[in-house]
């Protein structure tokens, strides 16, 4: 199809639509379904897992694997990125982390302890290939909308991404609940149903319900790679494909990135706005990130549920409550954009992120998790949506927007890398409510750092 011009009310809903196929990932993988599925393993929540060599709190696993995919993903993203911009095919690098994270997902079906190492290799590839692929995805948005329009249509991204992993995690949520209705078997032995004991059919019943509902929650990881690259088709087809300069990779070139990242950093020298926000940005998206990737693992650990299937309901649907309040959230936030600025905007919701970490040290019941997810959601697609739009409204006028969309990402995910590393040493040593409460101080410093950044541009 001809390229539509940068602008363009199509251009942008198509750059935003790739929000509505990749957030099923975040919601199903890494907020919901998945931490639910990766407890029922353990016989114990407090049970050590074995893997690489040593054994570790089930939590601390994962925020260690989660922290290496960042890891990776910050070591590559520059020498990606750098190839990228210097062939022009930055849609060709978004494509291939797309299906390497939809294969990855549809791998954690076969997820199990007894092959704990291919099965972390399958959670790397769904994590790496999604946040791979937003490296490229977040660099177009100056490409494709002008300044007026980034906080809108970065806002219309996370909208987009919030009610379509919504609709798939309630299909999901439907399956678990009920999986007898979705063709999952729930029968029990004849000698069972026979027996006149209700006690012992009761635990049959449930037993069976429980079997039914693991199985489902592995079908939901199908759905989710499947939906993740099929509507990601839409966004590649009016994508441009990036500005080609004719140009092959050659060994060379590998380091591009790199180097490309050290002139952004020279250049952030002579642009104090832009370098004091990004220092603010990488202490408080460290905290932010942390949270979201281990909420569920806190809230399965950590709140008194009164069953286990009052637990796997209870936390789907307070996800359900995060993703719902968090359009709003995002709504809300870019029209305090438009009114206060996004920096005293930011700083609002940074102050409402360290009233949450003292809330969640101190929460036991599900009601009070509820509360804690409504309000995490509020402020979760804010801080999101404007974060992403601060940075690019900040840029100097460049054509070379990977590059510096490269050094935001890897500032990003170096920040998560420490912010997993931090949690998963408290939470070693103590527990998890005392992990979330460190995070407290990472708000508070990011918030310190907000107020440094000046309003106008200077030198």
């Amino acid at each position: 199809m001809a390229e539509l011009k940068k602008g363009s009310k199509k251009l942008i809903n198509a750059w935003a639509f790739y929000d509505w196929a990749n957030s099923v990932y975040t919601l199903t993988i890494a907020s919901s379904i998945f931490p639910i599925f990766y407890s029922t393993l353990f016989v114990d929540k407090d049970e050590l897992v074995s893997a690489f060599g040593f054994e570790m709190k089930q939590t601390v696993l994962i925020s260690i694997i989660t922290a290496f995919t960042f890891l990776v993903v910050a070591v590559s993203s520059p020498i990606l990125s750098g190839i990228a911009d210097y062939v022009g095919n930055k849609k060709s690098f978004m494509k291939f982390f797309c299906y390497m994270g939809g294969l990855g997902c549809m791998g954690l079906y076969w997820f199990n302890l007894d092959l704990i190492h291919t099965s972390l290799l399958f959670y790397f590839m769904g994590l790496l290939g999604y946040w791979g692929s937003l490296v490229f995805y977040n660099s177009y948005l100056p490409d494709i909308a002008f300044e007026e329009q980034q906080d809108s249509a970065s806002a219309k991204g996370f909208s987009l991404g919030y009610i379509g992993s919504v609709l798939l995690l309630i299909l999901n949520l439907g399956m678990v609940m009920f999986p007898e209705y979705f063709g999952f078997d729930i029968s029990i032995s004849e000698d069972i149903a026979n027996s006149g004991n209700e006690m012992a059919i009761t635990q049959a019943t449930e037993s069976a319900k429980n079997i039914a509902a693991v199985k489902a929650m592995k079908i939901s990881f199908i759905t989710v790679g499947l939906w993740w690259i099929g509507f990601s088709q839409y966004t590649f087809y009016v994508l441009p494909k990036g500005v080609s300069n004719g140009h092959k990779v050659t060994k060379e070139v590998l380091f591009n990135g790199f180097r490309e990242l050290k002139a952004v950093w020279q250049e952030l020298k002579g642009n104090l706005r832009l370098k004091r926000y990004l220092n603010a940005f990488f202490v408080f998206s460290m905290a932010v990130q942390t949270i979201m990737l281990m909420a569920v693992y806190f809230g399965e650990k950590e709140i008194l549920w009164g069953s286990d299937s009052e637990k796997t309901v209870g936390l789907i649907v307070s996800i359900l409550v995060i993703q719902l309040v968090a359009i709003l959230g995002a709504i809300l936030t870019s029209k305090a954009s438009a009114k206060f600025g996004n920096i005293k905007t930011l700083i609002g919701v940074n102050a409402i992120w360290m009233l949450v970490c003292i809330y969640a040290f101190f929460m036991e019941t599900p009601s009070q998790f509820y509360i804690a997810a409504g309000i995490v959601g509020l402020v979760m697609g804010g801080v999101q949506s404007l974060g992403r739009s601060t940075y690019s409204k900040f840029l100097p006028e460049t054509e070379d927007t990977t590059s510096y969309f490269s050094f935001y990402d890897v500032a990003e995910k170096i920040g998560i890398v420490i912010g997993m590393l931090i949690f998963a040493i408290v939470d070693q040593v103590s527990s998890m409510r005392y992990a979330i409460l460190f995070l407290f101080m990472f708000f508070l410093i990011g918030i310190v750092m907000l107020f440094r950044v000046p309003e106008n541009k200077t030198s």
